[in-house]
């Protein structure tokens, strides 16, 4: 079967210039079955060679919405980027110690370079500890129902397009116009926000990616703690 055109998909945020052509056989064989019913029924009677021409226009009809919808299978329309709104940063607890802060750089700039992440945020027994990408309006993190759900029950919570949730308005430390969001635990005391620029963006790998370096960092964190409370008090 012929392959459909533009193979690799455009990327988010760049418009389908080819939608049109891979709707071109759908809609022509579409049109040809219509028109080859309305032929059958207004004319009054068919000879052997028009009833053979039916049948052959039916097939070729058939095959063309096949291919048609083959290629819009094969060519999902990409979900629409938009730029978030808010001012690029890094802000990082200062009063870390050093190993830590370079976990958390790291984990943060893999997140940042090798999804479609663009503002996150790591929160740890009510402190924020990192803010990096694009950062939102307020600094102080105030959980919500849905922030507190994951704390509670350690399981995270993927938000595929922010906009049809109600419970959007407790982010108000994510850019305002934050497409999808990704609130994963950090053992049962934090958790780490992030927001994509695009709704429906996430892939299984990339929930499978940031539970895994969730995980590394919560190791971490109960380390620190750990380290924390064997120290002799002053």
């Amino acid at each position: 079967m012929m392959a459909p055109p533009n193979p690799q998909p455009p990327g988010p945020g760049r418009s389908d210039s080819n939608r049109w052509l891979r709707r071109l056989p759908l809609a022509t064989g579409v049109i040809g079955g219509l028109l080859l019913l309305a032929n059958r029924l207004i004319t009054p009677g068919l000879t052997e060679s028009q009833a053979r021409s039916d049948v052959v226009g039916v097939i070729l009809s058939a095959l063309l919405i096949l291919t048609g919808l083959l290629w819009q299978r094969v060519q999902p329309m990409t979900p629409e980027a938009v730029v978030l709104e808010g001012e690029d940063g890094f802000e990082l607890e200062a009063d870390l110690p050093a190993n830590l802060q370079t976990d958390l750089a790291w984990a943060s700039h893999l997140l940042l370079t090798n999804t479609v992440t663009r503002s996150l945020v790591i929160y740890h027994r009510g402190r924020v500890l990192l803010r990096r990408g694009i950062l939102g309006p307020e600094c102080q993190v105030t959980p919500g129902p849905i922030l507190e759900r994951v704390l509670t029950t350690g399981k995270p919570v993927y938000l595929v397009n922010l906009k049809i949730y109600p419970g959007r308005i407790e982010f108000t430390y994510l850019p305002p116009n934050s497409q999808g969001v990704i609130c994963q635990p950090l053992g049962t005391e934090g958790a780490m926000v992030l927001a994509a620029h695009a709704p429906r963006s996430y892939t299984k790998q990339d929930e499978a990616w940031i539970a895994g370096i969730a995980d590394k960092l919560a190791y971490d964190l109960e380390q620190w703690q750990a380290d924390r409370q064997s120290q002799p008090t002053p």
